[in-house]
């Protein structure tokens, strides 16, 4: 019984005292912002015909939909050409924001409002893969997805530095940020623009009321246990949020697959054979006059799906054999890509099955990354890593750099605090090897209290590296 109650009582510590996943969800973060971004550069010659009010899908039949089903869009809010493109102009804006990581928490909700606006809009419009980015552009805003890799997990570095000099650094832009969009948020609910469903005007206003809170907290609190409760609700809204994408990618699968296994064509083996004859789904029918003259490689293709999306959720308790599945799965989606001509589609899948990559491995990729950007800027000086470190060009003759001089502590990377519930401090990054760690209040932070959009714990430090939730 007690090793039980130990077993819960470590269960709820490591949900409660860190983000699970930080890796995991910054690509996807990257992954969605990235997809959604390409899609919309793509159809930009074309964004009158999908979206605009002259569309085959006119605004007033726009609007008798959204009046039965109750969906949000901010299109419909005016009509008109001038605000067709603002909404347009806005929603590739924070797809780029997000996918840089500038002011996430604003940046996520943002990009839901674009991307829930263009697609309710048009609702004939997609590939399927629009169906999981929709419903992912909701989960992202419940999760602290900019930790690492991203401007403001950099932000938060160059603050603890700062604050382990004794400098102050205010932050004037997220306050602003906030004053604006609560402005525009005032003025739609006065105007009576809300005629969808209550769950999107409450999200708004509860993620922009939540904002105020965090800074209020952060700016005049007095102790530091209210900031550590607030972390603490933040760490669970995020966890499971991360828990919710992880379970809607296996109800993916399993539900496309166990349909499949009930089509006779599925069941003889000839299934993927007809989509690649198909002329809308044949962008190179060169391609797919080669895979589909093979009848082997057909069967084989038809079988190994059905078995790979049935068996997917059952594997997750082996990590060995997921991580083979999901190298599977993801080459399974860049082979639709290219032969079928659904790239978005795919992106979007590819970037759900993000969740289950290992973070070994995403640390690896991070590395590999900051060394290959620190080579080409080399010769411009030494290149920024996302966490807020340096590369230093490695000498022609000599040693690489080690960890200490080439990139940052694991603490750093997975977005750490460096301030702990007694107000001891560690070495910043990028400090003198040895140097004595400064003491500090517990009021001061590591997380600058007037921005409102920092998404590092301003708790304890975890005692426990973030790691996938599978």
């Amino acid at each position: 019984m007690n090793g039980f109650a130990l077993s819960v009582s470590r269960g709820i510590a490591r949900v409660t005292e860190s983000a699970l996943g930080p890796y995991q969800s910054a690509v996807i973060r990257i992954g969605f912002a990235g997809t959604w971004l390409l899609f919309l550069l793509r159809e930009l010659p074309h964004r009158q015909e999908l979206y605009g009010p002259d569309g085959p899908w006119s605004w007033d039949l726009a609007r008798q939909l959204i009046a039965d089903n109750g969906a949000f869009t901010a299109l419909m809010w005016w009509d008109g050409q001038f605000w067709f493109e603002a909404v347009y102009a806005l929603a590739v804006l924070a797809s780029v924001l997000l996918l840089l990581g500038w002011r996430t928490r604003t940046m996520s909700v943002l990009f839901m409002v674009g991307v829930l606006s263009l697609q309710n809009r048009s609702v004939f419009m997609g590939d399927g893969g629009d169906n999981v980015l929709h419903l992912m552009s909701l989960y992202l805003v419940f999760t602290r997805c900019g930790q690492v890799w991203s401007l403001d997990a950099r932000r938060a570095a160059r603050t603890r530095e700062a604050r382990a000099r004794g400098e102050w650094i205010p932050d004037r832009v997220g306050p602003v940020l906030w004053v604006v969009l609560g402005a525009a948020l005032v003025a739609v609910t006065a105007g009576g623009r809300f005629d969808s469903d209550w769950f999107v005007p409450a999200l708004l206003w509860g993620v922009w009321l939540a904002q105020a809170l965090w800074w209020v907290i952060g700016r005049y609190a007095k102790s530091y246990e209210p900031r550590v409760l607030l972390d603490i609700v933040a760490n669970v809204i995020h966890n499971g949020a991360l828990f919710v994408i992880a379970s809607e990618a296996c109800l993916i699968y399993a539900t496309a697959g166990w349909y499949k296994i009930q089509g006779s064509r599925w069941q003889d083996g000839t299934a993927v054979y007809y989509p690649l004859h198909l002329d809308y789904f044949s962008p190179w029918p060169a391609l797919a006059d080669l895979l589909a003259g093979s009848g082997t490689m057909v069967m084989l293709v038809t079988y190994g799906t059905v078995i790979v999306q049935v068996a997917f959720p059952f594997t997750l308790f082996n990590r060995r054999v997921k991580n083979v599945l999901l190298a599977l799965m993801m080459a399974e989606h860049a082979a639709i890509a290219v032969l079928l001509g659904l790239p978005f589609f795919s992106l979007a899948m590819i970037a759900t099955d993000a969740v289950f990559l290992p973070t070994s491995f995403l640390r690896r990729l991070g590395g590999w990354a900051a060394r290959a950007r620190g080579r080409v800027f080399s010769e411009r000086g030494p290149a920024l890593l996302p966490e807020g470190g340096t590369v230093a060009p490695p000498p022609a003759d000599g040693p690489t750099p080690s960890r200490s001089e080439s990139a940052p502590a694991p603490l750093a990377e997975s977005g750490s605090t460096v301030a702990s519930a007694s107000g001891s401090s560690t070495r910043p990054e990028g400090g003198r090897e040895g140097a004595p760690s400064p003491r500090r209040r517990p009021e001061e932070s590591a997380v600058a209290p007037e921005d409102p959009d920092a998404q590092e714990s301003p708790g304890p430090a975890p005692r426990t590296t973030p790691s996938t939730p599978t």
